[in-house]
């Protein structure tokens, strides 16, 4: 007899199809989740189809545009705001404690996925990019050996691959992950925290710009002040000044700054 997947386990794996859908874009901005359309191409009933809505819903995937549709986010400039806040504030210390605590075996482990993200670049192998870089930042954040610091960036971890995973500038990413692999192995927090900062304000910038456009605009769909929406395709022009993360220099106490060209999956 055939082996009965629990229905927990439907749901996870529903849940984490439909995530990764979006995540690479094909279920785009806008898109509508059909309970028995995806029930009938999954092959299981719509219960657990239901359920793995709600729970993308909660992880601000997609919303009820009414109560009857629901819909793949857009995203705004606001919501990427929020979330590389978030991301500077937790990861930047991160790295510094990264520093302090790292091991011969973290360090050789994070070289390991390094040679790794340079051969998925090579191939521009964009999955296998996302998911490297994404480990790669997990190690550094694991090496900080603080949990808690850990599982306050897990809930928007996966929103974080959505905004950059359409970012396609897989050289530069490459650079700058060697660069605070370097400062991580020096053993300088302070250095650790400088290079880590100025990597996520030039993520920042440049998710903005493959979002909406090389500028923020007052029209277009984006706006300066953080309500426009991304629609999947580059918008926007005019003299809106793009946004910015944070106020002042992107220099820390290490004197690292962030670069001006683009870059990728954080």
């Amino acid at each position: 007899m055939a082996k009965i997947e629990p229905l927990g386990a439907v749901r996870e794996r529903v849940l984490a199809n439909l995530r990764q859908e979006i995540i690479a874009g094909r279920l785009r901005p806008g898109d509508r989740l059909v309970e028995r359309e995806l029930a009938d191409r999954f092959g299981v009933s719509r219960v657990p189809v239901r359920e793995a809505i709600r729970a993308l819903v909660g992880e601000g995937f997609v919303h009820f545009e009414t109560p009857r549709r629901t819909v793949v986010r857009r995203l705004t400039a606001n919501d990427v705001r929020e979330l590389f806040e978030l991301r500077e504030a937790l990861e930047v210390y991160a790295a510094g404690l990264a520093a302090a605590r790292a091991t011969p075996e973290d360090l050789a482990e994070v070289r390991e996925l390094l040679d790794l993200a340079s051969a998925a670049t090579e191939a521009g192998d964009a999955e296998a990019i996302t998911d490297i870089n994404s480990r790669l930042h997990d190690r550094i954040m694991a090496m900080a050996g603080n949990d808690l610091l850990t599982a306050s960036l897990e809930p928007v971890a996966g929103r974080l691959r959505w905004m950059t995973r359409r970012n396609e500038e897989w050289p530069q990413l490459l650079v700058e992950h060697r660069e605070l692999y370097e400062a991580i192995a020096s053993g300088d927090p302070a250095r650790a925290r400088a290079h880590a900062l100025a990597h996520v304000r030039t993520n920042f910038r440049s998710t903005v710009r493959h979002l909406f456009g090389t500028e923020l605009t007052g029209d277009g769909g984006t706006t300066a002040d953080g309500h426009g929406e991304a629609t999947g395709s580059a918008t926007g022009s005019g003299d809106g000044e793009a946004t910015k993360l944070g106020d002042g220099d992107p220099r820390d106490e290490g004197g690292a700054r962030a670069k001006p060209g683009p870059e990728g999956q954080a």
